[in-house]
């Protein structure tokens, strides 16, 4: 498809964000296309969650436009992204089995099979409580739920954070294999080394502006090294 008519699923207009008198996102203009794993790169404080946020609903800009799927945020775009947050919200008292039971009835567009045969291929029991559970498994079973949305938009912060690095590319196949065809990943991390292979764009962002956007592939090759390593050189002449 050529790049004219590819669809975009997020368009950022002039989009600013302040708390009290600290600006946080700066004039942001940032289009997300559709089809695309597109990684969101930066250093802690630069801005990356609460642009996630305001993609989101979960934070209202100060000033500027944002659209998602043609439409304001809202009821529509609440129903067509599925967000994985840094901290999990799972209510821990319910099992694996009950927290699917769950996600099936609250979203129309959940897939419980899809859900069930994850949990089976990641080991997971079940039947387990998910209090008993560690903080990587459970993540692991934060991370089934979202993927097992059949939604236009997933927005994963920081997926890989308390997952052992065996696991890791496991998970990364995992995001590769379940995200709907014609649909987006944007993927909020550090861990750019471990995710880059997936990646088709990149978007790094620092105290609160977009520094640099460009395929992934450009990017290798213009600089004739890893994503990982343009990102350390990029910031590492930012600091003062």
């Amino acid at each position: 498809m050529s790049k004219s008519r590819t669809k975009t699923i997020v368009k950022c207009k002039n989009l600013s964000k302040s708390f009290s008198g600290h600006t946080i996102l700066n004039n942001i203009n940032l289009t997300i296309p559709e089809g695309k794993i597109i990684g969101l790169l930066g250093r802690n404080g630069a801005g990356k969650s609460t642009l996630i946020k305001i993609i989101n609903g979960l934070v209202t800009p100060s000033s500027g436009e944002i659209l998602i799927d043609n439409q304001s945020v809202g009821i529509h775009s609440k129903n067509i992204i599925s967000y994985l947050p840094e901290r999990t919200y799972l209510d821990k008292t319910m099992t694996i089995r009950q927290s699917i039971k769950f996600f099936s009835e609250f979203y129309a567009d959940f897939d419980p099979t899809k859900a069930e045969q994850l949990v089976q291929e990641l080991n997971l029991d079940p039947d387990s409580r998910i209090t008993k559970m560690s903080k990587g498994m459970q993540e692991k079973l934060q991370l089934i739920l979202v993927m097992s949305r059949n939604a236009k938009l997933y927005i994963l912060d920081e997926p890989l954070g308390g997952i052992d690095p065996a696991t890791r590319d496991y998970i990364l196949d995992t995001i590769l294999s379940n995200f709907c065809a014609g649909s987006s990943v944007l993927i909020s991390t550090h861990l750019i080394a471990d995710i880059e292979r997936i990646l088709d764009e990149v978007i790094f962002i620092d105290q609160g502006k977009i520094v640099l956007e460009d395929s992934a592939d450009n990017l290798r090759d213009q600089h004739h090294t890893s994503i990982d390593e343009i990102f350390r050189q990029t910031f590492k002449a930012n600091i003062k």
